[in-house]
């Protein structure tokens, strides 16, 4: 910034020059300094909005070259150097000779060569002056003097140019642009929240669609101000001139009012209007593939416009700007509601599960939730070069924001991070060095050898089948589910059960931790979806498959699965958003997923459920009667006896005894030995056989050979007596075992039921490769570069599938009695894991119990379908009546709600309204579901609304005593006074003829030429 003050100085001392080349130099950089002053100041390297850089003289009083002075000055430095160059002046002006004075005196009352005899008095006005508006600058474009002025500006910088004058640079960087921005419009949210529903109730109330499209009069009141602005729309782009009337805080909320977003909160020049924003806004959530940038160049090829990054970035702005004004006005409503407590929304999330009822029958879970992990909407973090040569990453690139997401959708980081790994071996004193004694040097907080909080009795079988399953994993995700499980519990209390699919492995961890004592007073339970259940250990499914729990009904645990399928469309949108936008976009879209889409599908999801639990009870009971005479069984409990006979059955298969394994390991020692037996009597009777004359007949190299062979067999023989020895000792064993020992025979069978088993985890582990492959080729969204990559794979695989499947039949022919062999069809056809979990048996033959047999447990599995069934039919007895009491209650609540705040607030209680009409235009919908529920054929319970047991402030069965506040928050403007009466936006918006749309471009385009010229020389 260029300091008035010191200029002047300066000027004094000079006041000897020739006056004529003064008033010439004087006549062209006065214009330039009047423009450069209206400009807000620049930032430079390492500098704030509040400070200037400011460079000293670089000759002193004499004249001399001295080196220039350089120092930043802020707020108090600016001022206080004003005051010393005023100061100076005064001083100098004083020590001036007559003769001087009148000179100086003469030079400034010399008229402007092109400016009609006006000038600006540099001596006289500084730029505090103009900024504070104690000094008027007499500019005004309404005869076109500004026009005329940049065009006399840009001849004088044509001149200048040829002087090679330096090009400022702008040394702000974009975080401080858009911090500033944020801010800006933070400060005026209450006043933009206020105008969006002055717009919304005033739009309302007009037929026809559009923007600012109201009635006004020609004759424009004195105390109304105008703003021209560029208004987007979806097929036109206009420049119009927008009211500003005395009631507008800003200038952003006058926009607002008549329906266009600005693209910028202090002087916009761009705005786009809430239709436009409103229609990418649903599109988006609709089809979460259309992203910002889409859109734009939607808007560009309707408007035959060339599309330009930075159209984007206006849009976004808005965009952004229009989501934080819906977010206020939603609170507004949840406030006047009585809504706005802690966990409101999520203790009130479904009304099956939460809107009770009064005298209706108890369930065994009062909730029941489902959790996972989803990477698909990863982002990408933009990182810089490291500029080294060992290609690692370098620091990040990306510009910080520090905008939250509103809203209860998120955890809070420091809520999650409470149940990290470190933290929690602080709360339950552990130490590293004692459990196990090693650390990961990559993750210091991460233990090696140990799972967090396992102790050694907490075996679980599954842990080989899940990635996630994984020590290394589990401690860096546990935070994340115990804190949801901790949230949980805040709002539902007791009798919840939660669907994970490492279920098994996180019921440990939550019953090792802090949480435990609290999960368990309140009987949580850890359970596994129906899909990845049956990829578990047949032991673990046993107590936690949805089918075998009890109460659970025909609940899969899967929801997860199936949001995630939709979410991830939005992958494509958020690879490269920033923090804020992905969030923000995730946020967006269950929000609306949950109002337009769970809700509505509700009624519809209740009477599927019904539908499919009377067929199972219709159909089953028929079938289990059939398969229960054939294997000759009389009653139905004998299937929870089978249960509970194949868990214990299965326990006993956990480990193998320690001394079991000490002898077959001694066993194998023992054959290695009889092995290198025979390998050094063979290399001895080689090398014996060979005699002097053999050595001296050429035949050197054929008896070093024979001696090194004889030298390794016996160094291999005396390794496997070693080791032999060794185990002899720990085992006790006094005489050598024989190979016609009984206790030689023994073990062999137990080594040859080793192999066996290994065999047959290869041959699982080959099955299971296939199966998710298959499933993976089959899925939507595989493109056909992918299935030829899995068809190819498949191929390979089936051929290791054999070729396993051999050895297994080998290793099971081997046994004493031979197992039974599979067959390709039959391997190809297992459909869940734990078939092979049956087939593992080391100690007993369990071919021969009933549930065992295909037979036995397919009819022990029907038995408890058909148990699921009948829970089923009495969870939707109950969800039923809740739902229908919850539609009639909600809109008798709001309702009664808008028409009390419509007396003090018809904006806000519009927006009641509206808010009602979300979920309330599905009511129709949900009583004809209902309807349909109730004529079907077996239904036992009824849809007659009840009675709420919640009957506190904001719930929709409470009577609403809303009172007008003694300072309203929102505005209250009559609608009359909203727009002036009229017809002027009619002669604004009104066809221009060929001639004139001609001309105006011509003229745009010199502006245009004219104004990139000053920024050009200016910047």
């Amino acid at each position: 910034m260029l300091d008035l003050a010191m200029m002047d100085s300066r000027a004094s001392d000079r006041a000897s020059e020739d006056a004529t080349a003064r008033a010439h130099r004087h006549g062209t950089c006065n214009k330039l300094y009047l423009l450069t002053t209206m400009r807000p100041p620049r930032n430079r390297t390492s500098l704030s909005s509040k400070k200037v850089r400011h460079c000293g003289p670089s000759r002193d009083k004499s004249g001399r070259k001295i080196l220039p002075h350089r120092e930043v000055l802020g707020p108090t430095g600016l001022v206080k150097k004003t005051l010393q160059a005023r100061e100076r002046q005064r001083v100098r002006q004083q020590e001036m000779t007559p003769d001087e004075r009148h000179a100086l005196e003469a030079l400034r009352e010399l008229p402007l060569d092109d400016n009609d005899g006006q000038h600006v008095d540099l001596g006289t006005i500084t730029v505090e002056d103009i900024l504070d508006g104690s000094e008027p600058l007499d500019i005004s474009h309404a005869g076109g003097e500004f026009s005329a002025l940049t065009k006399e500006l840009s001849r004088d910088l044509w001149n200048l140019r040829d002087h090679q004058i330096p090009i400022r640079i702008d040394h702000r960087t974009r975080r401080d642009r858009t911090e500033r921005r944020n801010k800006a419009f933070d400060q005026q949210m209450d006043a933009l929240t206020d105008a969006y529903m002055v717009w919304s109730l005033s739009s309302s109330n007009r037929e026809h669609a559009g923007f600012y499209s109201g009635t006004m009069d020609q004759h424009i009141p004195v105390d109304v101000g105008m703003v021209t602005v560029k208004v987007v729309d979806v097929y036109t782009v206009r420049s119009l001139a927008l009211t500003i009337l005395p009631t507008d805080k800003y200038i952003a909320s006058a926009l607002v009012r008549q329906g266009v977003m600005p693209c910028s909160p202090i002087s916009p020049s761009v705005a786009v209007t809430i239709n436009a924003l409103e229609l990418y806004c649903v599109a988006h959530l609709r089809n979460p593939h259309f992203s910002v940038q889409s859109y734009v160049k939607t808007l560009c090829d309707l408007q035959s416009v060339q599309f330009q990054r930075h159209l984007s970035r206006q849009f976004s702005i808005a965009f952004d700007t229009y989501l934080a004004i819906r977010t206020k006005v939603y609170n507004h409503i949840q406030t006047v509601l009585g809504r706005d407590s802690p966990d409101w929304r999520l203790k009130h999330a479904c009304p099956a599960c939460t809107y009770k009822l009064k005298n209706e029958e108890p369930l065994l879970f009062k909730m029941l939730y489902t959790m996972d992990g989803n990477d698909s909407l990863r982002r990408i973090l933009r990182r810089s070069s490291s500029g080294d040569d060992d290609e690692s990453l370098g620091p990040s690139c990306e510009h910080q924001n520090s905008r939250q997401v509103p809203g209860d959708r998120y955890l809070s980081r420091d809520y999650v991070d409470k149940w990290a790994v470190g933290v929690l071996q602080e709360m339950i004193g552990v130490d590293p060095d004692a459990v196990g004694g090693l650390v990961d040097q990559k993750h210091p907080n991460h233990l090696i050898d140990r799972p967090l909080w396992q102790v050694d009795e907490d075996y679980n079988p599954c842990a080989n089948r899940w990635k996630n399953m994984k020590d290394d994993i589990t401690k860096k995700i546990a935070k994340y589910p115990l804190a949801c499980v901790e949230k949980l519990l805040d709002a539902f209390g007791e009798d919840i059960g939660g669907g994970f699919d490492i279920g098994c492995k996180f019921k440990t961890t939550l019953n090792n931790s802090p949480l435990g004592p609290r999960a368990h007073q309140l009987r949580h339970t850890c359970l596994v979806g129906a899909f990845h259940g049956h990829a578990h250990n047949c032991l673990c499914q046993l107590s936690h498959l949805a089918t075998y729990v009890k109460g659970l009904g025909l609940e899969d645990l899967e929801g997860c699965e199936r949001a995630f399928s939709k979410s991830n469309a939005l992958a494509a949108a958020l690879r490269y958003a920033s923090i804020f936008h992905r969030m923000q976009a995730i946020a967006t879209y269950f929000e609306h997923n949950d109002t337009f889409e769970v809700y509505q599908n509700l009624t519809t999801f209740l009477l599927n459920n019904y539908k499919q639990a009377l067929d199972i009870l219709d159909d089953g009971p028929r079938a289990l009667k059939q398969a229960m005479f054939d294997l000759n069984i009389s009653d139905e409990k004998v299937f929870g006896d089978w249960l509970e006979e194949e868990k214990a059955y299965l326990q006993g298969l956990r480990t193998e005894p320690q001394e079991e394994t000490l002898q077959m390991e001694y066993w194998q020692k023992l054959v290695n030995l009889q092995g290198s037996e025979k390998d050094l009597a063979a290399a001895s009777n080689l090398w014996a056989s060979s005699t002097p004359g053999s050595m001296s007949s050429g035949q050197k190299d054929t008896t070093r050979k024979l001696e090194t062979a004889r030298r390794h067999a016996l160094e291999n023989h005396d390794k496997d007596l070693k080791a032999v020895q060794a185990l002899e000792l720990r085992l006790g064993i006094d005489q050598r075992w024989q190979p016609q020992g009984v206790e030689w025979q023994n073990v062999g069978r137990m080594v040859a039921m080793r192999k066996y088993q290994r065999a047959l985890d290869v041959l699982e582990g080959l099955v299971v490769a296939r199966m998710f492959e298959l499933t993976k080729m089959n899925r939507s969204r595989t493109g056909y570069a992918m299935r030829k990559h899995i068809g190819k794979a498949l191929q390979k695989r089936s051929s290791a599938i054999r070729t396993a499947l051999d050895r297994y039949n080998t290793a099971a022919q081997a046994l004493t009695p031979p197992r039974q062999t599979l067959h390709w069809k039959d391997v190809v056809e297992y459909v869940f894991l734990a078939d092979f979990d049956l087939l593992r048996d080391t100690r007993q033959d369990i071919s021969q119990r009933p549930w065992a047999t295909p037979a036995g447990r397919l009819a022990m599995d029907l038995y408890f379908k058909i148990c699921r069934a009948a829970e089923e039919i009495q969870r939707l007895n109950v969800e039923i009546p809740r739902v229908a009491t919850y539609i009639r209650d909600e809109d008798r609540y709001l309702r009664a709600c808008k028409e009390q705040v419509y007396a003090f607030n018809p904006q806000l209680a519009h927006q009641i309204g509206l808010h009602r009409m979300e979920r309330g235009r599905f009511n129709l919908h949900h009583i004809r579901r209902l309807n349909d529920i109730s004529k079907l054929r077996g239904f036992s319970g009824t849809i007659a609304p009840g009675e709420s047991t919640n009957v506190s402030v904001g719930a929709s069965a409470s009577t609403p005593n809303i009172k007008a506040p003694d300072t309203p928050d929102a505005m209250v403007i009559d609608e009359a006074s909203v727009l002036p009466s009229g017809s002027i936006t009619q002669n604004l918006i009104q066809e221009d003829t060929q001639e004139q749309l001609e001309a105006e471009e011509d003229e745009e385009e010199a502006v245009e030429e004219i104004s990139q010229l000053y920024i050009d020389v200016m910047l």
